[in-house]
């Protein structure tokens, strides 16, 4: 959700209102994505990746601070850039693949630049889901995983932009107002889940993040 919003409001408005405007939707969708199967199964989710969730909230709480100081162009160029670089990496296939052991310095790595990212885009998943795959994360684990993750990750964006000011008295009711249409989109997904092929949905979906980063990076640097 994030990532999708980012890159399409973003092609309409600036990006620190952008920005504002995706923070509420993602907390409460990935709240009820991460309790999809219970708390119980959350705080497994949370302990097995604390490691992850501690080094990128901080990163997040420390990089959210650039969002009011770096130009317009250049948030563009950092917000569009890892999206379009996700997005063509795996249109080309790219699937790494992690032991399960010895992978302490990765998920510091990634937990890292995940939260760096997050800070000021708003966008923490492509690190996040390339870690989850190159792991063999199930899928059933990796979608509530993803949730947990993206979840405590909104409560620290949520955090950091209220310090930061792009979420504020006049921002936060836009983003309440792209609240409804978010869950609708959430329930439509859901019911359409088991009806559609998969790997095309995937292809279809990269494709689009294809094109809406390459339109952030135009609009960088034109």
């Amino acid at each position: 959700m994030p990532m999708v919003l980012v890159s399409g409001l973003g092609s309409l408005m600036a990006p620190e209102l952008a920005l504002a405007g995706l923070i509420v939707p993602t907390l409460v969708a990935n709240g009820v994505q991460a309790m999809a199967q219970g708390p119980k199964a959350a705080l497994q989710s949370v302990k097995r990746f604390r490691l992850f969730l501690g080094i990128a909230f901080v990163m997040l709480l420390l990089s959210a601070q650039l969002v009011s100081v770096v130009p317009s162009h250049v948030l563009l160029l950092m917000i569009g850039g890892p999206i379009t670089v996700f997005a063509l990496l795996q249109l080309a296939g790219w699937q790494p693949r992690v032991a399960e052991g010895g992978h302490q310095k990765l998920e510091i790595g990634i937990g890292a630049f995940a939260g760096f990212i997050g800070g000021f885009s708003g966008i923490w998943g492509p690190p996040t889901v390339a870690y989850l795959t190159a792991l063999g994360t199930e899928k059933r684990d990796q979608m509530r995983v993803q949730g947990v993750i993206y979840g405590l990750g909104a409560v620290a964006l949520t955090l950091a932009h209220i310090g930061s000011g792009v979420l504020n008295a006049a921002t936060v009711w836009f983003s309440l107002l792209l609240l409804p249409p978010a869950m609708l989109g959430m329930w439509v997904g859901k019911q359409a889940q088991d009806r559609i092929d998969q790997k095309a949905f995937r292809r279809a979906t990269l494709l689009v993040l294809l094109l809406a980063g390459l339109n952030l990076v135009r609009r960088a640097l034109l």
